[in-house]
C-alpha cells in the first residue's frame, strides 16, 4: 500500500505540475480556460472561479487543462486557436518546461546534500582492475565511444551503455587538476599558462557482469575523483547533471529505436512503482534523485514530435508557420487521437511486460 500511495503521489505531482505550466501561461496570455482538473475520471468535487471550472477527479494520476479552441475551431477571440503562434508554442512548451524545472530544483537539493561532487577524473583504480594497464589516476575522461563526457554522470552513463566491454576513451593526461573550470576553458582556447594535458586515445577492456537474465553491463573498476563543493561548482554541477539527464533520455530513445534495448528492458507504471519503492527504501536523497530523473524523462518525452504529445502539437505549429497556413484543427485532432491510441497500446504492452516480470520472480 505504501508503494502504491508513494507512486500516486510522485506521478500526481509530476503530471499536475505539468498541467499547471499550461494553465499558468494560458491565463497569462488571456486564453479562455474552461476547466482545470486535478486527476482523471469521474468528478469527485468541483467549483468555479470566474470563467474557469476546477475539479478533483477519482484517479489522481493525471490531470488536464481544457482551453477554448484547443482541439476545434472557435469564434471566440480568446480561444487558444486564435492566439498568435508564438503564444501557443509557449503554452504548449510550458508543461514540459515545468517538468524540467522541477527536475533541476530536485537535483539542486540533492547536490546541496553532497560533501564532494563527482568529476570525470580517475581518482584511483581498484585492485585487479582490468583497466589498470591503460588508465592512471588523474586521467580526465572527455569522451567515451565518441560521445562527449564533460561530467561524472556522462562518463558513468556512457560506460554502462557500452555493449561489449571494449571502450574507446579519449583522456587528458598530465594536466593540472587544480585548474578551475574557467582556466580549463581558456586552456582549450590556447590562453593561459596551465595545460589541460596530453590527449590520448585508448581502447580499454572492462569486465562485463550479468545484472539480470539476458542483460549484461560493464563493471566500472575505478573510483572517480571528488571535488570539494563550493557555491559556484555546485550550481554548475546541478545544471550539468540536468543536461546530462536530458541527453541520457535521448540516447535511451535512440537505443530503443535502433533495437539495442527490447521491450523486456523497458519499464511502465508497474516497473516504475517497483523502482520508486527501492529508492524510498534507500533514503530520501535516492528518492528525490529518482523523481528528478522521472520528471525530466516526462518533460523530454512530451517534447518529442509525436502526435498527441505537446511536441507533436508544437511540430504542427511550426509546420503551419513555415508554410504560412495553419493545419485545420479537425485534421490535427484526428492525427492526435490516432497518436493517443498508439501510445496507449504501447503503454499497455510495457505494463504487460512489467507484470510478467513480477510473475516470473
Amino acid at each position: 500500500m505504501k508503494t502504491v500511495l508513494l507512486t500516486i503521489l510522485v506521478f500526481g505531482i509530476i503530471i499536475n505540475l505539468h498541467e499547471l505550466g499550461h494553465f499558468f501561461f494560458a491565463k497569462l496570455f488571456g486564453v479562455k480556460v474552461n476547466e482545470f482538473s486535478f486527476g482523471m475520471g469521474p468528478k469527485l468535487l468541483g467549483w468555479g472561479k470566474g470563467e474557469t471550472k476546477y475539479s478533483i477527479r477519482l484517479f489522481p494520476i493525471g490531470g488536464f487543462v481544457a482551453m477554448e479552441g484547443e482541439d476545434e475551431e472557435s469564434g471566440n477571440g480568446r480561444a487558444f486557436c486564435n492566439k498568435p503562434a508564438w503564444q501557443r508554442f509557449i503554452i504548449l512548451f510550458a508543461g514540459a518546461g515545468m517538468n524540467l524545472l522541477l527536475g533541476l530544483c530536485l537535483l539542486a537539493w540533492s547536490t546541496s546534500q553532497m560533501s564532494l561532487l563527482g568529476t570525470n577524473v580517475v581518482g584511483r583504480l581498484e585492485e585487479g582492475a582490468a583497466s589498470a594497464a591503460y588508465l592512471q589516476p588523474g586521467d580526465r575522461i572527455v569522451e567515451v565511444n565518441g560521445c562527449a563526457t564533460p561530467g561524472y554522470n556522462d562518463v558513468v552513463f556512457q560506460l554502462i551503455r557500452d555493449a561489449d566491454g571494449l571502450v574507446d576513451l579519449t583522456v587528458l593526461r598530465g594536466g593540472d587538476l587544480s585548474m578551475t573550470r574557467w582556466e580549463r576553458t581558456l586552456a582549450r582556447l590556447g590562453i593561459g599558462e596551465k595545460s589541460l594535458g596530453e590527449e590520448l586515445y585508448l581502447s580499454v577492456p572492462f569486465q562485463m557482469e550479468e545484472v539480470e537474465e539476458g542483460l549484461r553491463t560493464l563493471k566500472i573498476d575505478f573510483v572517480f575523483l571528488g571535488a570539494e563543493k563550493t557555491l559556484g561548482n555546485a550550481v554548475y554541477y546541478t545544471f550539468q547533471q540536468t543536461i546530462s539527464t536530458v541527453k541520457q533520455v535521448w540516447y535511451s530513445l535512440l537505443d530503443i529505436v535502433t533495437g539495442r534495448f527490447g521491450l523486456s528492458q523497458l519499464s511502465g507504471p508497474v516497473g516504475t512503482a517497483s523502482v520508486i519503492k527501492e529508492a524510498s527504501d534507500a533514503g530520501l536523497r535516492s528518492l528525490v534523485v529518482l523523481v528528478a530523473y522521472i520528471t525530466i524523462n516526462v518533460g523530454v518525452f512530451n517534447l518529442l514530435p509525436i502526435p498527441a504529445l505537446d511536441g507533436g502539437r508544437m511540430f504542427f505549429l511550426l509546420v503551419g508557420a513555415l508554410f504560412r497556413r495553419p493545419i485545420p484543427a479537425r485534421y490535427e485532432a484526428y492525427i492526435n487521437a490516432a497518436g493517443m491510441l498508439i501510445l496507449l497500446f504501447f503503454v499497455g504492452l510495457v505494463t504487460f511486460s512489467d507484470v510478467m516480470k513480477l510473475v516470473a520472480r
